[in-house]
């Protein structure tokens, strides 16, 4: 995929801005006896959080280093998602905050970044209200960062750089893994489906594939590294490889991926249901470390909203899927994302998906309330449903989802399930992992075991989570 001219010569001059900040950076650590610390703050999906390793690679490969306390940072970068309303409100109370540490510390960079500001009223409401932040950036011009950087650091005023147009494809950019035993690997960019209810497409632009063999590359390069864990990640994986030069299915990079030597751990979000064919479900089925977890977002049950949103299915194709996969693989976990209260959802709407819900019996799943986004057509709904409305339903959803998900992990009472250990638990002073179907698995055990697969008998089921006893080889 050819690059423009622009992005050729934003790339050919990153280098040299790179090695300049870091001298800088070194004399001031000469200077002051300590490195020049960053933070960032990520909000929203995968897909901003990949973003923000990249940023986190290029600002250590120039001589800063992670903080996590905001007091201490040098430099702070908010990474924003414009979802849902809750989210664009965090932003803006979290930047107006910073009012604050700029005055305590006029050196202090402040930048914002992502979804949120490829929304043009956006940009002018932090540029209006919010004059202490001094780099806005959009999710296209992430490779530019560099560049933005110098201009803030050797000029007086803000800098803004918003591309409205599709981001281009940009390969060997480097990224600071926030797991070094799992790694989120971009397959694709942006999204044409163009639901009603999302933002998405005019944030992240039109569909666009990495070509097969740079996403093949840097998975061998990661498993080397020590990497266990691979999750290819797309708006819609499925997708995949339509808009190359040479056409890809999402089926035939799925296997090339799982035959790569030393890949222990393989998975894929997110799965758009008119798209997902059943080579792919054929290709999960057929090899041992590919992930027996789907993520299938379904949103609503009657075909009435499935419409409206633009979803492109009715409730008996989701069903002939959640069939097909579970007729292959059994032992398959099946979570998905729901939408409650959108413009023109009756109670028999609601019935519907509650019935949806018993029928498919998901393990885990992701509710939400609908939230009215500016530019959207679900936006210009006349019949909005109102807040209480909205509530009660949500909470009737929730109930049945919790209930089911309980019912499932009391069901795993006594097995054995093998475990990817990831960490310490923040809740207490076991280990942690997750089960092959994504359960979250507690447990005792020492330290050395992070990174390792073991094998844990769950003795204790509890609503969310299981806790179980480490079963020795």
């Amino acid at each position: 995929m050819k690059l423009s001219k622009e992005s050729k010569e934003i790339l050919a001059n990153n280098d040299q801005l790179i090695e300049s900040i870091r001298h800088d950076n070194m004399a001031y650590f000469t200077t002051h006896g300590r490195k020049k610390k960053y933070l960032i703050l990520t909000y929203g999906c995968q897909m901003n959080e990949h973003d923000s390793e990249k940023l986190a690679a290029t600002l250590e490969t120039m001589g800063y280093e992670a903080t996590p306390f905001q007091t201490d940072a040098d430099l702070i970068l908010v990474n924003t998602c414009c979802v849902r309303e809750n989210a664009e409100l965090k932003v803006y109370g979290k930047i107006g905050t910073f009012k604050t540490l700029k005055e305590k510390n006029p050196d202090l960079i402040i930048g914002i970044c992502g979804c949120m500001m490829q929304q043009d009223h956006v940009v002018q409401e932090i540029k209006k209200k919010y004059r202490h932040v001094d780099i806005v950036f959009g999710t296209h011009n992430v490779h530019n960062f560099p560049g933005l950087l110098n201009e803030a650091m050797t000029s007086k005023h803000s800098v803004v750089q918003v591309w409205d147009i599709d981001g281009e494809v940009i390969e060997n950019t480097n990224s600071s893994r926030k797991f070094e035993l799992k790694a989120f690997v971009n397959i694709m960019y942006g999204c044409n489906n163009f639901c009603t209810y999302c933002i998405v497409p005019y944030t992240r632009g039109r569909e666009r594939s990495r070509e097969k063999e740079a996403i093949l590359d840097e998975i061998k390069t990661l498993v080397k590294d020590g990497t266990k864990e691979i999750t290819l990640l797309g708006q819609n994986v499925n997708s995949y490889g339509k808009t190359l030069d040479n056409p890809v299915s999402f089926a035939e990079l799925l296997e090339d991926v799982a035959n790569i030597e030393g890949v222990k751990r393989l998975k894929f979000m997110t799965s758009h249901p008119k798209d997902l064919s059943k080579e792919v479900l054929e290709v999960m089925a057929k090899h041992d470390n590919i992930s027996k977890y789907l993520h299938l977002p379904v949103q609503a049950a009657s075909n009435t909203l499935l419409k409206s949103m633009n979803r492109g299915y009715t409730r008996k194709d989701y069903m002939e899927i959640i069939h097909y996969a579970r007729n292959l693989m059994p032992e398959v976990t099946i979570s998905t994302d729901l939408i409650i209260g959108f413009p023109g959802e009756t109670d028999q709407d609601v019935e519907e998906l509650l019935d949806l819900i018993k029928e498919v019996r998901y393990d885990s799943a992701f509710t939400f309330i609908y939230s009215q986004r500016k530019g959207t057509p679900a936006d210009e709904m006349t019949n909005q449903i109102p807040d209480d409305i909205k509530h009660e339903r949500f909470n009737n959803v929730l109930n049945s989802i919790n209930e089911i998900i309980y019912e499932k992990n009391l069901a795993c009472n006594d097995q054995v399930v093998q475990v990817l250990v990831e960490g310490h638990s923040k809740k207490d002073d076991t280990l942690t992992g997750r089960t092959d179907g994504n359960r979250t698995v507690h447990f005792l055990g020492d330290e050395s075991l992070i990174g390792e697969f073991v094998n844990v008998r769950v003795t204790q089921p509890k609503k969310f989570s299981l806790y179980g006893e480490l079963v020795e080889a």
